[in-house]
C-alpha cells in the first residue's frame, strides 16, 4: 500500500509550483501589514524629522549677487542671511533684526555734509547715511572653502587639475572649516553688484543711489580686463584691493552704506539676499580653474550663515536642505497679529529654530503626480492648480472658499492670501494707434479697458482666486484703497454696494468717439486690428486666446494674438515693437514705489531699458513719483499716490488686470504656517510631526490586495484540475503496471 500511495503523489516539480504560490501568497499577504508599497521613500526615513517638497526645473542662479526668481529664492533665502528679515507674523510687514544687533542708524547729511534732523525736508538731503551693527558669533556653514592645514593656509586655495581628478562634487573635498562673520563680509557683497562678470540685475538700480557704486563698475570691469589679459585662468578679482566709495567697514561687526539723498527703501532691499554676505573665501575658492567645469560654484552650493545649507544638488533628482551645525541662535516669535494665539501660531514661541532637520525637494515636472502624492501623505504642502481645484475647493454660502469633505476627513488644512503681485495688459504707448496722448487714443484705451472683462477671466482661468485690479497697487502695499473710493470711475461704477463694470454699450459709445464706429476708422472704413504680443503660449493656452478674441469682438474689434519665446518677446518690448502685451510684476518689497514706477516715463523700457514696459510718459504722474518715492508713510504721502493713481486711470495705460490669490494646502502634521509673501527665509519657522505623518500615510496607503488574491486564486483554480488529471493517469498507469 505504501508503493501505491507513493505513486499516486504528484511529482516533485508539480509540488514545487505548489509551494511556491503558497510562499508568494504568503509574502504578499505578510507586506499588507507595512502599507508601504508605493512609498516613494526609502525605509529608513520613516518617522523622521524630514519635510518632504518639489523643484520642476533646476534654479539657475543659488548666487545672491545674481539670483532674483522664486525658485531660486526658495533655496537661498534658507542659506544666506542679510542683516534684516521680515517678521513672521506681524501686517503689515514689519522689518526685524537678523544678524544686525538692532535695526541700522540712519543719518541725513546736507551738502556740506552736516548732520540734519530726521524730519528734515527732503530736498535738503544730500546723502543718507545707514550704519549697521550684526552681532558677534555668527559662524558661516562647514564649507571646503574655510578648511585649513596645520600651519593655518587655507587647505583648497591652490588645487591644480591633479588635485581636482577625482572630483565630482562639493562632497568630494575631505576638509571643511568655519569663521565668524563680520562686516567686511557685508561689504564684500556689495562690492559683488558692480562686478564685470556677474551681471548683478539691480546694479543699474543700485548705482543710482550708493555713492560710488557707478564709478566703481568702470574701476572693477578695467581691473577685471586687464588681470584676464595678464592670466585669462585668474578669474578671481580681490575686491578686498578696492574701495567703493559709499561702503565702509568701521570695524569688525559694523559697516556703513551711504546713498546719494533720501531712499527710504533701502531698508527693504536690506532684507534680501543681494545684501547678505559674502565670505572672500568662498568667492576664490570657486574662481579655480577646473572649478566651473565640474558645476562646482556660487551658483551650484551657496556659503552663508543661515538655518539651512544645501548638502545635495542634483538637477535630475533631488535637491537637499539640511539643518546647519553652525547656525546662531535664534528664537521663534513671541508675538503676533490678533486671532494668531488661537490658530495655535504661539504655540512654539520662544522655541530654538529651525524645527526641521532636513527638506528634501524631488523633481517634479508635472502637477498631477505632485497632487496625488500630495494626497497620499508623501508631499507636506501643496498648491491648487486648476486641474485639482475642484477636487479641493468648493464655495461656501457667502462666496468663501472652504475645503471639500475630502480635504477635511484628511485633516488638510488651507491658507489664503492675494499676492503682493498684478498681472496686467500693457499698452505701448509709442505705437501710433493705441499709443500717445491724444483724446482719440485715450479712449480707445478706455473702451478696451471696458471690454475686456477680468472677472470672468478670474472665474474661468483662475477658479476665482483673484481681484480685479482698480490700479497698480495691489491690497497689503502702502496706498491701496478698498471699497467705493478705490474704484476706476473710468472703468467701474458703484452699484449694490460693489464695483461693477461699465456695459458693452458704452464701450462701443468711447470707440465711436475715438473715431472706431463699428470697429472700423470712420476715415478709412477699415476694421480695426489690434495686436497682441504675449510669451510663450502652448495648446493649453487656446482657451485664453479664444477667450481675449471674444472680448474684443464684443465692440467690433478685431485681435491677432501674436506668440513668441520669452526672449524674442524680450526684444520686442525693448525695441518698442509691440502694441498691446500681457505681463506681470511680484513685489520685491512691500511699498508702492516698487509698483509705481512701473508707470514712470525715466524708467521706459525703450528709451531707458527701464521695467516701464507700456513706455508711459506723463510729466505730472513723473513730479509726483518723485517727490511720493522718497517719502515716509504718512497722510501726504498717501494722497499724492492717490493722485498718481487718477492720472494713470484717466491716461489708461494698462488694461489693469487682477491681483492674484495664493491658495496654500497642507497636511495637519505641518504647522506654524502663516502666508507671508514678502520673507524668503520662512522654512526655519515651520515644523512637522513625523509620527503622526506615518501614521496617516498607513492609514491611506493600505495596498489593495484582494486583486492578487482573485489572481492567485484563478492560478491555482487552472493548476489544480491539471494536477487531478495527473494523479488520475499516474494511478491508472500503476494499477495496469500491478495487473501485469
Amino acid at each position: 500500500m505504501q508503493s501505491k500511495r507513493a505513486l499516486a503523489r504528484p511529482k516533485p516539480q508539480h509540488r514545487a509550483r505548489l509551494s511556491g504560490l503558497v510562499l508568494l501568497c504568503g509574502v504578499l499577504l505578510g507586506g499588507c501589514d507595512s502599507a508601504q508599497w508605493n512609498n516613494p521613500y526609502p525605509a529608513w526615513q520613516q518617522g523622521e524629522n524630514i519635510l518632504y517638497s518639489s523643484f520642476s526645473s533646476r534654479p539657475k542662479h543659488l548666487d545672491p549677487v545674481r539670483a532674483y526668481s522664486s525658485n531660486e529664492y526658495s533655496f537661498i533665502g534658507q542659506i544666506y542671511e542679510p542683516p534684516l528679515q521680515y517678521h513672521y507674523l506681524k501686517r503689515p510687514f514689519q522689518l526685524v533684526p537678523l544678524t544686525a544687533a538692532q535695526m541700522p542708524k540712519l543719518t541725513y547729511l546736507d551738502a556740506a555734509g552736516s548732520q540734519l534732523p530726521a524730519d528734515a525736508p527732503i530736498d535738503t538731503v544730500a546723502n543718507s547715511v545707514y550704519e549697521i551693527q550684526i552681532r558677534p558669533g555668527i559662524r558661516y556653514q562647514p564649507h571646503p572653502a574655510f578648511a585649513r592645514d596645520p600651519q593655518g593656509a587655507l587647505h583648497y586655495q591652490q588645487l591644480s587639475e591633479e588635485d581636482l581628478a577625482n572630483v565630482r562634487g562639493l562632497a568630494d573635498f575631505t576638509h571643511t572649516g568655519s569663521r565668524e562673520l563680520v562686516a567686511a563680509d557685508y561689504v564684500y557683497q556689495i562690492k559683488r553688484l558692480a562686478h564685470p562678470r556677474l551681471h548683478s540685475p539691480i546694479q543699474g538700480l543700485m548705482s543710482e543711489y550708493i555713492v560710488g557704486l557707478d564709478a566703481y563698475a568702470t574701476t572693477l570691469a578695467e581691473a577685471y580686463a586687464k588681470q584676464i589679459e595678464q592670466d585669462p585662468s585668474q578669474r578671481w578679482l580681490d575686491l578686498r584691493k578696492f574701495d567703493l566709495q559709499g561702503v565702509e567697514v568701521v570695524d569688525d561687526y559694523t559697516y556703513r552704506i551711504t546713498i546719494n539723498g533720501k531712499y527710504p527703501q533701502l531698508r527693504y532691499w536690506l532684507a534680501m539676499p543681494f545684501f547678505a554676505p559674502m565670505p572672500w573665501e568662498a568667492e576664490r575658492f570657486y574662481a579655480q580653474p577646473g572649478m566651473q567645469d565640474r558645476n562646482i560654484s556660487l551658483d551650484w552650493y551657496p556659503v552663508g550663515t543661515g538655518a539651512y545649507m544645501l548638502t545635495a544638488n542634483n538637477p535630475n533628482r533631488q535637491m537637499v536642505l539640511e539643518r546647519n551645525p553652525n547656525f546662531h541662535p535664534q528664537y521663534y516669535p513671541s508675538q503676533g497679529d490678533p486671532g494668531d494665539a488661537e490658530r495655535g501660531l504661539l504655540e512654539d514661541a520662544g522655541k530654538p529654530l529651525p524645527f526641521i532637520d532636513k527638506v528634501i525637494y524631488s523633481l517634479e515636472k508635472e502637477g498631477i503626480p505632485y497632487w496625488n502624492k500630495f494626497l497620499q501623505g508623501y508631499y507636506d504642502v501643496s498648491g491648487v492648480t486648476s486641474d485639482s481645484f475642484d477636487q479641493a475647493i468648493q464655495f461656501g454660502s457667502q462666496g468663501e472658499a472652504v475645503l471639500t469633505p475630502l480635504m477635511q476627513n484628511k485633516g488638510i488644512e488651507l491658507e489664503t492670501a492675494v499676492r503682493m503681485s498684478t498681472f496686467y495688459m500693457g499698452f505701448n504707448m509709442l505705437d501710433p494707434v493705441v499709443g500717445g496722448d491724444s483724446e482719440r487714443a485715450r479712449l480707445l484705451r478706455r473702451a478696451i479697458s471696458i471690454a475686456v472683462d477680468y472677472e470672468d477671466f478670474i472665474s474661468i482661468f483662475a477658479n476665482g482666486r483673484g481681484i480685479a485690479a482698480q490700479g497698480a497697487i495691489p491690497p497689503g502695499i502702502f496706498g491701496h484703497v478698498e471699497g467705493q473710493a478705490a474704484i476706476n470711475s473710468y472703468v467701474y461704477e458703484w452699484r449694490d454696494g460693489r464695483a461693477q463694470r461699465k456695459p458693452i454699450s458704452e464701450a462701443k459709445s468711447l470707440l465711436a468717439q475715438a473715431g472706431y464706429p463699428n470697429g472700423r476708422d470712420a476715415e478709412t472704413g477699415r476694421p480695426l486690428l489690434i495686436h497682441l504680443d504675449i510669451p510663450g503660449g502652448g495648446p493649453e493656452d487656446k482657451a485664453i486666446f479664444d477667450w481675449l478674441r471674444k472680448q474684443f469682438r464684443k465692440i467690433d474689434l478685431e485681435l491677432v494674438i501674436r506668440n513668441t519665446d520669452y526672449n524674442r518677446f524680450q526684444e520686442k518690448m525693448r525695441d518698442g515693437n509691440a502694441q498691446l502685451f500681457q505681463w506681470g510684476w511680484n513685489a520685491d518689497y512691500p511699498d508702492p514705489e516698487n509698483f509705481l514706477f512701473l508707470l514712470y516715463g525715466p524708467n521706459g523700457k525703450v528709451k531707458h531699458g527701464g521695467e516701464n514696459a507700456a513706455n508711459y510718459d506723463n510729466p505730472e504722474f513723473n513730479r509726483m513719483f518723485n517727490m511720493m518715492k522718497s517719502m515716509d508713510d504718512t497722510q501726504q504721502r498717501f494722497d499724492i499716490i492717490q493722485q498718481m493713481n487718477d492720472i494713470a486711470r484717466h491716461d489708461a495705460p494698462w488694461l489693469w488686470g487682477f491681483h492674484p490669490k495664493e491658495y496654500i494646502l497642507h497636511h495637519g502634521w505641518y504647522s506654524n504656517v502663516k502666508a507671508n509673501l514678502m520673507a524668503q527665509n520662512t522654512l526655519m519657522y515651520k515644523r512637522i510631526d513625523p509620527q503622526l505623518r506615518e501614521q496617516k500615510r498607513r492609514a491611506w496607503n493600505q495596498p489593495l490586495v484582494w486583486p492578487v488574491l482573485v489572481v492567485l486564486l484563478i492560478l491555482l483554480a487552472s493548476i489544480v484540475p491539471a494536477v487531478i488529471t495527473y494523479r488520475r493517469k499516474e494511478q491508472a498507469a500503476a494499477r495496469q503496471r500491478a495487473k501485469q
